[in-house]
């Protein structure tokens, strides 16, 4: 029996460390270089060669990908995968903390079983920051970062970046903002001594901030950890950027509706930012100034542009708010780009976002442009390893259309 054991483990591993030749594809690298025409070999985990003319012997498995586009895998900066079922069922949603503000970390409650995981995966959706939900507090707390390869063994990165909002919370818009301010100038006090002494500080108290809420603020005001903050309005936005020069945080801005009332203070500030070119009609007072053109207008102003979409199951959608901005203005380069190097580049995805020697292969091979709504993946590939692209919706489809097996009371 031990033997046999031995051998199974030998055999799992030998699938897992398999060689895959991806041959005469058209890759898009993720990096807004032109298109160009290669094989892709890749051993185990990540890319190892890519040139022309890859002798086939050099893998255990060989790809054809003529006449189809390579990309990268693309990269969600935003979503609630695999910690929401279903949106209007609480027991199936994970995404909000009664107790901690700041400091509520969205990566314990992940399920890598999520329904959500092979629907967005057999969309091309590799990867994700995985995030807190909407609520009406300032800070909503930590996002973390999931490969979509559905294994219990996790790979991801705890707490990548924090989220917050300006504008469309509860209280006082300019309280809001004040005390946005004087939490940060709280946290910025921190070391390793004086823990109890900020917490019964009366704005600590009167916010109920425990020691792990501190303790993220103190990151974020210290540039150790991004901050996504989403807003709208083109003064909100001013003032995002007056809290960043401030307190010099690495910042990321979203949504950001109004921004072409005030695009060079933005350019100046050098943030990247988050859009969904498909919210593109004024939703509330904040987003009067919405454009259609917005994502051409951030692009030609040379400012990183990335993706989301409304949070629902469906972030693979973002393809269809990339195909909408490159539409109405936005390069195509730069489009492929604001869903994966640009992504991986602005939350420190070390080795991935990018078709390049020594990079993590996660890749997508498509049955032609990935900006044609028509178009769909061929192969996933996770960390080298090919995935299956079956969904819940395939499986319910097979189930019951194969009469062979539906219970008697399904047979017509």
């Amino acid at each position: 029996m031990k033997k046999i054991i031995f051998l199974a483990l030998i055999s799992v591993s030998l699938i897992q460390a398999e060689s895959i030749l991806i041959t005469s594809g058209t890759i898009l690298d993720g990096s807004g270089k032109n298109p160009f025409k290669a094989d892709i070999l890749i051993d185990g985990a990540r890319i190892i060669e890519i040139s022309s003319g890859i002798n086939e012997s050099k893998a255990d498995r060989i790809i054809d990908a003529s006449d189809k586009i390579v990309t990268p895998g693309l990269k969600s900066p935003i979503s609630n995968i695999g910690v929401v079922e279903i949106n209007a069922l609480d027991v199936t949603t994970d995404d909000e903390s009664s107790i901690y503000g700041p400091g509520f970390s969205i990566f314990y409650a992940f399920n890598p079983n999520s329904t959500l995981i092979p629907w967005n995966k057999s969309n091309g959706v590799t990867s994700a920051i995985s995030t807190p939900g909407y609520s009406n507090e300032i800070f909503k707390g930590m996002g973390s970062y999931f490969l979509l390869d559905g294994k219990y063994d996790i790979t991801g990165l705890q707490d990548i970046a924090m989220y917050a909002r300006i504008g469309n919370v509860q209280g006082s818009r300019s309280e809001n903002i004040q005390l946005m301010e004087s939490m940060l100038l709280l946290a910025q006090k921190l070391n390793s001594d004086n823990i109890s002494e900020l917490l019964d500080d009366n704005l600590a108290s009167s916010f109920g901030l425990l020691e792990q809420d501190i303790i993220a603020l103190n990151k974020v005001a210290m540039r150790e950890l991004p901050i996504v903050i989403e807003v709208n309005r083109a003064a909100d936005i001013l003032q995002a950027l007056r809290l960043k020069k401030i307190f010099n945080l690495d910042m990321i801005l979203m949504s950001v509706e109004e921004a072409p009332l005030i695009i060079q203070q933005i350019k100046d500030s050098g943030v990247p930012v988050i859009i969904d070119p498909m919210d593109n009609i004024p939703n509330s007072f904040d987003e009067l100034a919405s454009d259609i053109k917005l994502g051409g207008i951030l692009d030609r102003n040379g400012i990183k542009v990335m993706f989301s979409t409304q949070r629902s199951h469906n972030y693979h959608l973002m393809r269809q708010g990339a195909g909408n901005a490159v539409a109405h203005g936005m390069s195509y380069k730069n489009a492929i780009r604001g869903m994966t190097l640009t992504v991986a580049e602005t939350f420190k995805l070390k080795d991935r976002g990018q078709i390049k020697k020594g990079n993590f292969a996660d890749i997508v091979i498509w049955t032609e442009d990935p900006l044609e709504q028509m178009s769909y993946p061929l192969s996933v590939l996770i960390n080298g390893e090919i995935q299956d692209l079956t969904t819940r919706s395939d499986r319910l489809t097979e189930r019951y259309t194969n009469t062979n097996d539906l219970p008697k009371a399904y047979i017509h």
